[in-house]
């Protein structure tokens, strides 16, 4: 079995900042890729940004210059450095990871709640 672990969320001031991190234990041959996602209340789930094995990288427009997401291959950990945050980023978020076992599987995190007062 596989443990996501998220942490770092948290209350704070609009142009404030926040790092989260998710750290995956368990029996993990390899991480194919790893991302968040976040949900705002009466919306759908959607993507904020998401690293793939190599490097890659891939982000939500609305978070583009303000999120980076970072990864540390041994640790199973991934990052989120979320600067100028917004009311609108207010949501829960949700680490995600496709990892190699006898095949992919997706594994989803708790969930932190990030909060950003205007």
């Amino acid at each position: 079995q596989v443990q996501l672990v998220e942490s770092g969320g948290g209350l704070v001031q609009a142009g404030g900042s926040l790092r989260l991190s998710c750290a995956a234990s368990g029996i993990i041959f390899s991480i194919i890729h790893m991302g968040w996602y976040r949900q705002a209340p009466g919306k759908q789930r959607e993507l904020v940004a998401a690293i793939r094995s190599g490097g890659s990288t891939n982000y939500a427009d609305s978070v583009k210059g303000r999120f980076t997401i970072s990864r540390d291959n041994a640790k199973n950990t991934v990052y989120l450095q979320m600067n100028s945050l917004k009311p609108e980023d207010t949501a829960v978020y949700y680490c995600n990871a496709v990892i190699q076992q006898v095949v992919p599987l997706d594994y989803w995190g708790q969930g932190t709640q990030v909060t950003v007062s205007s």
